[in-house]
């Protein structure tokens, strides 16, 4: 260990921060963990979704409450665009709480440690280590690393301290969840239109028993008000409140999503992960499965330069390359995003489900649409459906040039 007390400090016992420790725990790499609060998994703000290349990773199928195959997409003046198959998963609706426990339990088995109500105050860099400061239930310790990885979410402090800058955009958003709502079993419901979720969607996603229902914007969409009344749009005021009229509130989560990969995710001795370093899906606000996608493209380098201690940014720059591809996909799906939902009016986004809902082109979203990697399908509706070309035409420079 030479003077090190580990080699690396993740901070933050979220899945990324728990599937990066867990794999260089496997690499024989010392990580500690740091999270903030008493337990794993509590407080969450995300919708609950994991891919199914994610759940392959962790095989973890035992914190799934629903498996989702489909999707009915309402316009703003309720067009349906119903899709999915029955026989083909999409994604996978999980208790967060234990499959966060279970993503860290599998880097403590790994030979990672953890230290729970533990955060860090301070952080000095040398040539050849980091010192950190950490407040800890007995009190505070000093400990040092050869590399710090920030985990620690939209607000990571790890990000702020080191200045790396922000995401390019952030969501804001509110999550309940609910018993009594009327859905349809292994699909969620999306909704849009500037009422109910001005420039993006709002959901009602199956969770088991019960089910969650959230909007998210941004403020330049939505003005003075907030999400709550958005939601209470959704839910009291709405075409679909018949849905709504027996919920029963058993939950409530309010936060940001962070989408954007920064410019510099690392600096010498620090690298970002997940929400910290903007790694989410434009078009969803997905993080858990883009975030251990980032992990597995870089792990082996990363590995190398841990243990030869060569951390410095220019040694840095071989794991920050990596990223680049990651990065222009997720601009050529923001624009995608923008072209067909976030710029586009009410009336405009009639127009497009109106296509969307026709027999030949569901039948193309099911055989080409996939959640994590929107692309595809946006280059095939451009190329063979006209109707969409005249209506997209930044979509065109968005898929083409990125």
């Amino acid at each position: 260990m030479n003077d090190y007390d580990y080699d690396v400090v993740v901070v933050g016992a979220g899945p990324i921060g728990g599937y990066l420790a867990n794999k260089l725990a496997n690499k024989k790499i010392s990580v500690l963990i740091l999270e903030e609060h008493a337990e794993i998994g509590r407080p969450f703000q995300c919708a609950g979704l994991v891919n199914p290349k994610a759940m392959e990773s962790v095989k973890l199928e035992d914190t799934v409450l629903t498996p989702i195959w489909g999707a009915r997409i309402y316009s703003p003046e309720g067009t349906l665009v119903e899709i999915g198959q029955k026989e083909k998963i999409r994604t996978w609706s999980v208790c967060r709480k234990l499959f966060d426990e279970a993503v860290v339990n599998q880097a403590i088995k790994s030979g990672a440690k953890i230290w729970l109500s533990s955060k860090p105050t301070d952080m000095k860099i040398t040539k050849e280590k980091v010192e950190m400061i950490i407040n800890t239930p007995e009190g505070k310790k000093k400990i040092t690393s050869k590399l710090v990885c920030g985990a620690d979410g939209a607000h990571s402090w790890v990000r702020r301290t080191m200045r790396l800058g922000r995401p390019k955009e952030t969501m804001i958003g509110m999550q309940i969840e609910v018993t009594g709502y009327v859905g349809t079993e292994g699909k969620l419901d999306m909704y849009t239109g500037s009422e109910i979720s001005p420039g993006f969607f709002a959901w009602a996603i199956p969770s088991g028993e019960t089910t969650r229902i959230g909007v998210w914007s941004q403020t330049k969409y939505i003005g003075d008000k907030s999400c709550e009344d958005l939601l209470n749009e959704l839910m009291r005021n709405g075409k679909w409140s018949y849905r709504f009229k027996d919920c029963k509130e058993v939950g409530r989560f309010v936060g940001s999503v962070p989408s954007g990969i920064l410019k510099k995710t690392t600096k010498s001795r620090v690298a970002l992960f997940g929400d910290a370093a903007g790694i989410c899906k434009p078009t969803t606000g997905g993080g858990i499965g883009p975030g251990f996608a980032h992990i597995d493209l870089i792990l082996d380098d990363l590995s190398r330069i841990i243990k030869l201690n060569k951390l410095e940014q220019k040694d840095l720059i071989v794991i920050e390359k990596k990223l680049d591809r990651m990065r222009k996909s997720q601009n050529r799906a923001r624009g995608l995003r923008d072209a067909f939902l976030s710029q586009s009016s009410d009336d405009e986004l009639e127009e497009i489900f109106k296509i969307w809902a026709k027999p030949e082109v569901i039948s193309m979203i099911n055989e080409v649409g996939e959640i994590e990697n929107p692309i595809p399908l946006g280059t095939k509706m451009l190329k063979d459906i006209p109707e969409f070309r005249k209506l997209a035409g930044k979509a065109i420079k968005s898929v083409l040039w990125g």
